[in-house]
């Protein structure tokens, strides 16, 4: 807030003030700025040390209702308050405050701060493992990047050990005996609220109590918090929305989240679009777009991200021995379906699906995109099962759209690609355990057992076709774009553009960041620069991250070198245009295919069994004549047009880069 001039009051000012119902034991421990009116402070108990802006505007409160700005009916002790705020009903004080510009504070208990406060900064919350030991000291610029590698690489205690103390550093500096209430706020309707600062615009009404957290709103993405929310030692960031009686305690809530109808959060992290309705979370770290909406939900002692949890969803961390110790990851994109339950530790693999109970600590992170079923022989894998269903698709659609954060400053780096290095290199993993069983039982095996888990002949041999299909997809994919970047004219030309610009990347797993994609080596050295001291701030560290979301493609393409030599026997600097043009024509099929297997996914939801309960009072023709007004045609539905519109686009494009090879080649056949 920019600095004011101010002056003491005048004895006319104060005999106004005093007309008016105001008290103070000290009127020289009030000042104001100039220009200043007491016309609109009534009622009003001053203790300590006030200063005082100017109150000459109106404004318009819900319903239509017109005020007067100023300050009625409260005490104020040691506080700031500026211009054409309105503070009324203030039941007990507002202490220890730096109020902005334009706040209204009607019908409120209590507003304070006492001693000194750093506002939830610094908190250490719990998360994964429910005993400790991967504690993150929250802060007001918290990225899912910078938590991940707190939470989970304690193996590099060093470079852990200094973000804790950078972060310590900024504890120290926003500490304060003071509390702001920003520009803009709305505090309507309120209970309790120490130690807490509020950012600009946020609008806060019948809150029931706020103790020891920071409100980091924005005038681009205000906060809302609602009826009945307790928050206690918290961090909300902007975008935010929290409401109806929902409980949080040592919490950090990340950009354009939504906890509400009686959500219960302790311990816990959930970073941007993250949403909690009706259900329980309990140590967990929540990555970008975990969803639970359901009542009977429980998220505990876990990793997750773009995970939606089914109704009844839980989770169990303790074997009744020594505590809850466990913990349990599930990857990015997976979800269960109603009352399912797993024993934790396990670990499932991303875009997965989870049905039924599981007691096996099951781990699939070598089979993304497969289902795990409850089974009498005990837990089924179905693997890669998911590639060919519409759901999955509209799933890694939507995730962009929905995107909430307008804040122009955004935390979190997110990746949004269904097939990247980190799942393509899992599906290679998944599909050499696959032909392991397969040579290792025999062809005609009516099931094959895999760590715990049953998978039968026919799922296992479908398996390996889809990940060779999502193989060879991903890998045209990245090379057409290579291709694509400029104009080529000869062989050479053609090398040059596959070459690598970067060792980084190849050659090294890759990993999911809570939402960032990237190359295990370009993460060590990261670290690397942590401990020597490189990096020196949490704002290099955080450009750092940021900067290496950015070269996401390159880092790709590193590695997807070294697979397409792995897959295709001929390294790129041998590369012919009649090698381009095999790439071209494996991904051309793989991607047809798929795509028509999606198509037959999506026309299934407009089979007859699934128009059963429409057109209730009618026949046949009544009944697909209702599901077609509610549910749109098969052939003009969105989902429909997009996997049509998709197959045309991929066709042409893959005959066009043929086109362009046997142009290559015949310009090269002429020049020699």
């Amino acid at each position: 807030m920019e600095a004011a001039t101010y002056r003491k009051l005048t004895d006319e000012e104060i005999g106004q003030l005093i007309l008016q119902g105001c008290y103070c034991e000290d009127w020289n421990l009030v000042e104001v700025v100039p220009g200043f009116l007491p016309d609109n402070i009534r009622f009003v108990k001053f203790s300590g040390f006030n200063k005082l802006g100017r109150f000459e505007e109106e404004i318009t409160l819900f319903g239509g209702v017109r005020v007067k700005t100023g300050i009625v009916h409260a005490h104020i002790h040691n506080c700031t308050i500026g211009d054409n705020s309105l503070i009324s009903s203030v039941k007990s004080y507002i202490a220890n405050y730096t109020i902005g510009k334009q706040v209204v504070i009607h019908n409120l208990d209590q507003l304070a701060v006492e001693g000194t406060s750093s506002f939830g900064n610094g908190t250490l919350v719990k998360v994964i493992n429910e005993s400790g030991g991967r504690e993150i000291p929250i802060y007001d610029h918290l990225s899912a990047q910078v938590a991940y590698i707190l939470s989970m690489y304690r193996h590099r205690m060093k470079a852990v050990n200094v973000i804790e103390n950078l972060i310590s550093r900024y504890v120290d500096f926003i500490s304060s005996s003071t509390g702001t209430v920003s520009n803009g706020v709305k505090l309507i309707n309120c209970g309790t609220i120490r130690n807490v600062k509020i950012g600009s615009y946020a609008f806060l009404e019948g809150v029931a109590k706020l103790d020891n957290g920071s409100i980091n709103s924005t005038a681009a993405d205000p906060v809302k918090i609602g009826q009945g929310v307790i928050l206690e030692n918290f961090i909300v960031c902007s975008g935010t929305c929290i409401n109806d009686t929902t409980l949080v305690s040592n919490c950090f809530v990340g950009q354009g989240c939504m906890l509400d109808k009686h959500y219960s959060a302790v311990d816990s992290v959930f970073f941007a679009n993250c949403q909690g309705f009706h259900g329980e979370a309990c140590s967990i770290f929540a990555g970008p777009y975990t969803v639970s909406h359901h009542k009977s939900s429980l998220l505990i002692a876990g990793l997750f991200s773009f995970m939606n949890a089914g109704s009844g969803s839980n989770q169990s961390n303790h074997l009744y021995k020594l505590g809850p110790i466990h913990q349990g990851i599930v990857e990015r994109g997976a979800k269960t379906t109603s009352d399912s339950y797993i024993l934790w530790p396990s670990r499932i693999g991303a875009f997965s699906l989870v049905l039924g109970r599981h007691y096996s600590h099951s781990d699939t992170t070598d089979f993304p995109f497969s289902y795990l079923i409850e089974d009498k022989e005990g837990s089924l894998l179905i693997p890669g099962i998911n590639l060919q269903s519409i759901g999955t698709i509209r799933d890694s659609q939507k995730w962009p759209k929905r995107d909430r954060r307008k804040d122009p400053n955004l935390l979190d780096s997110i990746n949004f690609n269904l097939l990247s290095p980190y799942t393509i290199q899992k599906m290679i993993n998944g599909r050499s355990i696959l032909l392991e069983l397969l040579q290792a039982s025999g062809d005609t095996a009516t099931y094959y057992t895999y760590q715990g888990m049953v998978i039968k002949n026919n799922a296992l041999k479908r398996g390996i076709d889809l990940y060779e299909k999502a193989i060879w997809k991903f890998l045209g994919n990245s090379m057409i774009s290579r291709l694509s970047r400029r104009k080529l004219n000869s062989v050479q030309e053609i090398r040059d553009s596959l070459q690598k610009d970067t060792p980084l990347g190849s050659n090294t797993r890759w990993l999911d960041l809570a939402g960032m994609i990237c190359p295990a080596d370009v993460i060590d050295r990261l670290l690397d620069s942590v401990e020597d001291g490189s990096l020196g701030s949490m704002e290099s560290i955080n450009s750092a991250i940021r900067a290496i979301d950015k070269n996401y493609y390159t880092y790709e393409w590193s590695w997807a070198e070294e697979i397409l030599f792995l897959f295709h026997k001929t390294p790129v600097h041998e590369f012919k245009p009649k090698d381009v043009t095999e790439v071209v024509g494996k991904w051309m099929t793989a991607v047809l295919d798929i795509d028509e297997m999606l198509y037959n996914d999506a026309k299934k939801e407009f089979s007859l069994i699934k128009q059963t309960g429409f057109g209730i009072d009618g026949d046949e023709a009544v009944r697909k004549l209702d599901f077609d007004k509610v549910r749109g045609e098969f052939e003009t539905h969105a989902e429909v047009r997009s996997i049509r519109e998709h197959k045309a686009k991929k066709e042409i494009l893959g005959n066009e880069v043929i086109a362009e090879m046997e142009r290559i080649q015949l310009l090269q056949t002429i020049m020699n």
